[in-house]
């Protein structure tokens, strides 16, 4: 069973786990959709030359016209990838598997020029183009299958006996080795990635709660207050009443475990895409994103403030820890992390200055 579930996660999942390669998706898209982006640009430059050659050179010109259909396709694909789709697109997906089949083609093609020889563009094709591509690997081998099977039925009329027997050997052993390489350089890549990535969670993690800390808030929030599609969205700014005292009295673990406390508290409060993080010291930052409604800004603000009150601990019972929260809503007029951070700043500075209230909406 061990071995099958080994086997599973290579043909399936790169040689990872099924959620952890969910979870890296998006970065395998992407990273195929950098490596095609270059390619197609440099077949672009190839199937020009290609074309312009087989005006020129007689035993090219059997094919100009298939040269000439590459170079188009491959100029559309290449305006698509460099100006229209996003990295992440699953279009981009389907055109990459496309640009694959245009040259397994493009390899066929090439061959039946050469009835009495083996295939050589064909076979290079089937060993380089895996090398390209980080997808689960049993859709590489589904293509270049599907692929040789085209070609040898393809080619039984055209090549001499010989020439088609000695084919079919060699891409018996060359679809084999194509998906090997593409296994081993799925694994190698996608490897990379859960490293990277642990990396970076680390780097952006705050030590004491495990939430964001202020310079993955500060990055991730100005990433989408700058993303021109977003305009509604909430924050809030929350501390800790009276912690001072709660250091002078019990000490700083007892504190230190208070602000671990109330890290628990947002992180089941917010369980959608909100980003959550300790800005420092018994300060808070939530961001809510794709709404500007102050219905649901108070309604998120008194769970955070009820959820501190029932669930945070202290040596004395009858202490209650209390929260103050500032709220700023954002609707597409600020185009920066600290113009928001300054309003929730300054809603946080009122309620101090009036202690029966316990959050304050920024007002224009």
């Amino acid at each position: 069973m061990k071995f099958l579930r080994l086997l599973k996660n290579y043909l399936c999942y790169c040689g990872i786990e099924k959620d952890e390669y969910k979870d890296l998706k998006k970065e395998v898209y992407i990273s195929n959709f950098q490596v095609w982006r270059v390619l197609h640009c440099l077949m672009v430059v190839v199937f020009a030359f290609l074309f312009i050659s087989s005006l020129k050179v007689d035993i090219m010109q059997a094919n100009k016209i298939f040269y000439l259909i590459e170079f188009a396709y491959c100029l559309v694909a290449t305006s698509l990838f460099l100006f229209v789709l996003k990295k992440d697109s699953l279009i981009a997906q389907l055109i990459i598997y496309l640009s694959i089949s245009s040259l397994l083609l493009f390899g066929a093609f090439i061959t039946q020029n050469n009835p009495d020889t083996p295939a050589t563009t064909f076979i290079v094709m089937l060993i380089i183009i895996p090398m390209f591509m980080i997808d689960k690997s049993y859709y590489i081998a589904l293509e270049l299958i599907l692929a040789s099977l085209i070609y040898l039925i393809w080619m039984y009329q055209i090549k001499t006996p010989e020439a088609w027997e000695m084919d079919l050997g060699n891409i018996i052993v060359y679809v084999v080795v194509g998906f090997v390489i593409n296994i081993i350089i799925n694994t190698i890549r996608v490897k990379e990635f859960v490293l990277t990535r642990q990396i970076s969670i680390q780097k952006d993690t705050d030590d004491m709660t495990g939430l964001k800390n202020k310079g993955a808030l500060t990055r991730e929030i100005n990433e989408f207050l700058q993303d021109s599609s977003k305009d509604k969205g909430i924050m809030f700014l929350l501390d800790i009443n009276y912690f001072k005292k709660v250091n002078d009295t019990y000490g700083h673990d007892v504190g230190d475990s208070v602000i671990n406390q109330l890290g628990k508290v947002l992180k089941e409060t917010f369980t959608d895409d909100s980003i959550v993080g300790r800005f420092g010291g018994d300060e808070f930052i939530v961001f809510i994103k794709n709404t500007d409604s102050v219905d649901v800004a108070k309604e998120y603000a008194y769970k955070i403030i009820d959820g501190a009150d029932k669930n945070i601990e202290l040596p004395d019972k009858d202490w209650r820890i209390s929260v103050s929260v500032g709220i700023a809503i954002y609707c597409g007029k600020e185009n920066s992390y600290f113009e928001l951070f300054k309003k929730a700043d300054i809603a946080l500075y009122k309620i101090k200055a009036d202690r029966s209230r316990k959050i304050e909406i920024y007002q224009e």
